[in-house]
């Protein structure tokens, strides 16, 4: 072995000799020449000492398994509302005669939507108004002819019976009176529910009925949906279990949501969603059939984004204590089960098999057992690693310096050391 490197060794100094005295005798002007003879050199180099890329070929890095903490996140499936999704329904019946807005548009409270064809209903206002009219005319008849009759009953003029008769008639007078504003009050009334007016801010859904369509307040579906999304609901549920983990730290229901941390939504395209929200309500009652109990998180929408019956995860982050980890590199993957190399006292690599949760940050992997805290694994180049070989164990550190000195001696030229 000693006689092949020395072999390999006087290879390099004779190549190295070559190229130089070469690249003298050229003239400038083929620099590219000389640069590719260069690039040709170093590879023959790479081959001759069969250095795969690594610094030494029985040299690894190696890592010390540690407990720490770890950052991880959970998703649940969620459901979008908005603070307030109202069914529109006509309160009067007619024909559909106006679309105000368009679906989907944005409106304001109290901005038309329908128009309701208003004919039926404007002539019972106006008979409703007359009627108030006649009542009035007539009561006013009424009245004076009770106090007429009020000063002749006093002179002994008439009887008792024709005033009674009097004052009976101004009673009836005010009744009808009332009658006739309370039917022009209906009246009124309907006729302003011929325009159909959102009664909150928010966005217009869709509109199964349209002009010429015959509604009623009976009708089965509404006209349109008009959804509050200035600020959205996000509804998620959570196992018994994993609420009682998140709660069981004492004091009340309300001080444990204060204390809950910032949630954020993956929406459906996959992207997440910029603004963060808060856990602010936890059903009472937990399902009996799921053993799930529902939450609410309530995330601001100012760039109404988020539309409601929309679908997304809830991304809820939590701190994992003590736990080891390892690096998703450093393991190999037979048949469904992963193994790590770890490293022994007499340097040597054992093929230990690793249980893993099923948590991850998508770099390392959660250790449930195979591994203590100290153990010390191989991290790199573990694909030709096989059970029981023995290496030079390196640490991170080490191989970034000699990488750094490898490319010092290139750029300096002493490609002679550059790869030793």
């Amino acid at each position: 072995m000693g006689n092949f490197r020395n072999r390999i060794n006087e290879n390099k100094n004779q190549i190295l000799y070559m190229s130089i005295s070469m690249s003298t005798k050229r003239n400038r002007s083929f620099s590219s020449s000389r640069v590719a003879f260069y690039a040709l050199t170093l590879s023959m180099l790479t081959a001759c000492g069969g250095q795969s890329g690594k610094m030494g070929d029985d040299e690894f890095t190696v890592q010390e398994v540690v407990s720490t903490s770890s950052n991880q996140v959970t998703k649940y499936p969620a459901t979008i509302k908005g603070l307030q999704d109202i069914e529109i329904r006509p309160q009067v019946s007619g024909f559909i005669v106006k679309l105000c807005v368009d679906e989907g548009a944005t409106v304001h409270k109290g901005q038309a939507l329908f128009q309701i064809d208003p004919t039926q209903y404007q002539a019972a206002f106006d008979q409703a108004k007359a009627g108030v009219e006649s009542a009035k005319a007539n009561l006013k008849t009424v009245t004076e002819t009770e106090a007429n009759k009020k000063m002749l009953h006093e002179q002994k003029i008439i009887s008792d019976f024709e005033y009674q008769t009097a004052v009976n008639n101004l009673l009836t007078a005010k009744a009808n009176l009332a009658q006739a504003e309370a039917s022009y009050t209906a009246a009124k009334q309907n006729l302003g529910f011929c325009t159909v007016t959102s009664p909150s801010d928010g966005v217009i859904g869709t509109f199964p009925y349209r002009i010429g369509a015959l509604v009623s307040a009976s009708i089965s579906e509404p006209l349109t949906t008009v959804s509050q999304i200035g600020d959205m609901y996000v509804y998620f549920s959570l196992t018994e279990k994993e609420l009682l983990a998140l709660t069981k730290a004492g004091g009340t229901l309300k001080e444990q949501l204060e204390k809950m941390p910032e949630v954020q939504l993956e929406l459906s395209d996959g992207s997440i969603y910029a603004e963060k929200g808060k856990i602010d309500a936890v059903s009472g009652v937990i399902d009996q059939t799921t053993g799930s109990v529902s939450m609410r998180a309530t995330f601001p929408n100012k760039q109404n984004i988020l539309r409601s019956g929309g679908m997304a995860n809830v991304i809820f982050p939590y701190t994992m204590e003590n736990v080891l980890l390892v690096p998703q590199s450093a393991t190999v993957d037979i048949q469904d089960k992963k193994f790590v190399y770890v490293l022994q006292p007499d340097s040597t690599v054992k093929y230990t098999e690793i249980q893993i949760s099923n948590l991850n940050d998508g770099k390392n992997y959660i250790v449930l057992d195979g591994l203590k805290s100290g153990d010390k694994i191989a991290v790199e180049g573990v694909t030709r690693l096989n059970d029981g070989m023995k290496i030079t164990p390196i640490t991170a550190a080490q191989k970034e310096a000699k990488y750094q000195q490898a490319l010092k001696d290139q750029r300096e030229g002493n490609i002679a050391s550059a790869f030793n």
